[in-house]
This record gives structure tokens, sequence and C-alpha cells, in this order.
């Protein structure tokens, strides 16, 4: 039974990573970008979610909805300033780029707060309590946090699969050239990418807030570079693979935490990212592409 209620913790720290992932897989899929401000993005939705409860009295709710709206909106303000002029540069000028972008995110938000990069504690906006089913105490908090990822996943799918733009992205995806040939408007799909991508980055910023009660100018280092690894593992620019790479990887995460080893807890992850290298670099839902030379 103990290791039940592990498995569904770990399943709802996946889903934060797969809300994170799928930013990353969805910008890879397009513009075959590692956008590594991201995880700052992530950040900047907590810090969102944090003010809209404290400073404005908000409903949890309608900070999640306020910070994914926000966050979109910074999303886009990202691709159009810094990497829209970038489409046509070497992959390592739109590396260093991103990796300059999440800089000045970190540091802009340490300047402009009064405390500083030292951490706030986020309100308790939800009591967690437990729920005995079938003998396993599962936390109401966890059961609330899979469900919103869950939701929101799905909605992924449903606008990827049955929406005009997310036909337009898996055009573009699949040949741009070709796609802006037949009419769409690749700017502005790549844009509404980022959009949607960073929405859902900061929706994991608020719950993760819930979750762990604690955030800070510089958290989005750690689960940015976690979510960049389950968008690996489940193969980069397929979105359902960043979905199980991440609960794979928060399960592995929780099992190593269970087993006594909670120090080698976020090694885990990159000692998983160095075997699927050596073994499968496409990743779990990847195919290896033959390319002629």
């Amino acid at each position: 039974m103990e290791w039940i209620q592990q498995l569904v913790n770990g399943i709802s720290l996946g889903s934060i990573y797969a809300l994170i992932a799928l930013g990353y897989t969805m910008v890879y899929g397009i513009i075959k970008l590692i956008n590594f401000a991201h995880g700052d993005v992530f950040m900047l939705g907590a810090f969102i979610g944090f003010y809209a409860i404290v400073r404005w009295d908000m409903h949890f709710i309608l900070a999640l909805l306020l910070a994914m709206v926000l966050c979109a909106v910074i999303g886009v303000i990202i691709e159009r300033v810094a990497y829209k002029r970038l489409r046509n540069a070497t992959r390592i000028a739109a590396l260093i780029t991103a990796i300059g972008v999440s800089l000045l995110i970190e540091y802009t938000v340490i300047f402009f707060r009064v405390r500083g990069a030292s951490p706030e504690a986020y309100p308790e906006v939800l009591k967690n309590k437990t729920i005995d089913i079938l003998g396993v105490q599962i936390s109401t908090q966890s059961i609330f946090i899979l469900t919103v990822s869950i939701v929101l996943m799905v909605l992924l799918q449903f606008i990827v699969h049955q929406t005009k733009i997310g036909k337009a992205m898996r055009a573009v995806s699949h040949d741009a050239d070709a796609a802006r040939l037949m009419g769409i408007n690749v700017d502005n799909t790549i844009s509404a990418t980022f959009a949607i991508g960073s929405a859902l980055a900061g929706a994991a910023g608020v719950i993760f807030g819930i979750y762990y009660t604690r955030i800070d100018p510089l958290m989005g280092i750690l689960p940015g570079l976690k979510a960049f690894v389950a968008a690996v593992l489940g193969g980069i620019g397929i979105i359902p693979g960043a979905m199980v790479g991440g609960l794979v990887l928060g399960v592995v995460e929780t099992v190593v935490s269970a087993l006594g080893y909670s120090l080698w807890r976020d090694a885990a992850a990159f000692v998983i990212l160095i075997f699927i290298l050596i073994l499968r670099p496409a990743g779990i839902f990847g195919k290896n592409t033959r390319e002629k030379v």
C-alpha cells in the first residue's frame, strides 16, 4: 500500500514535469529550438499566481488562469524579440540566446523584487486532507494537481488535433516552406506555439508552488532541466512523449527517495538522460530517421 501511495505522489510530481516538458517539445517540433528560457517562464507563472492570491486576494482557479494568460503573453514577447530574428541563424546562436534570455529573466526578477533572491512561502489555498481508497492514503492535494494536469493535457491534445491553429502547427512542424505556400502564416503559428507552451508552464508554476509551498527567482533552473530530460526521454518534438516522459521521471524520482536515496533524487534524472542517449537517442516514442549526406 505504501508503494501505491508513492506511485500517486510520483505521478503528481511527474504531471508537473510533463506540463513544462510540453513547452520544450512543442517549440522544438516547430523550429528545432531548445528554449532554455522556458524554465524561467515556469518561475514567472509561480510568482504571478503567488501575487494574485496574496496581494489581489484572487481565487486559486482565477490565479491559475491569470498566470497562464500572462505567461502566454510573455512567451510571445520572448519569441518575437529574441528568437524571431534568429530563424535562419545557426543553432548554437539560438541556443546561446536562449541561455541569455533565461539569465535576463532570472536577474530581472531578482532586481525588481524587494526581497531579492530570497524565497516566498506559497499560501495554503487547498486544504490538504487524506482520503482512504482501498487502504491507500492519498492526499486531496495530489488528486487535485493530477486532475488539473490531465485536464490541461487533454485540452492541448484537442487544440493540436481538432482546431485550425493545431493543424497549422502540425503543418509547420512537418514542412514550414510547404505550409507557407499553402497560405499558413508561419510566424503567427510559431507565436501561437510559444503562447500555448508558456501558458502550460505558467500553470505548472502555480501547481508547483502549491505542491512545494516555496518559490524563488531561481526555482526554474532544476525543474526546467528535468523537464527537458523528460522531453528527450519521451522523444523530443513528440507531444505524447513529453507527457509520458514527465510521468516516468516523476515516478522514478519518488521511488529513489522512497528507497532512502533522497540525495540521488536529482541525479536520477540525468542518469536517465545519459542512458537514453546511449541506448535510444530518439526517445521512447521517437523514430530513427535517415538523412542524405
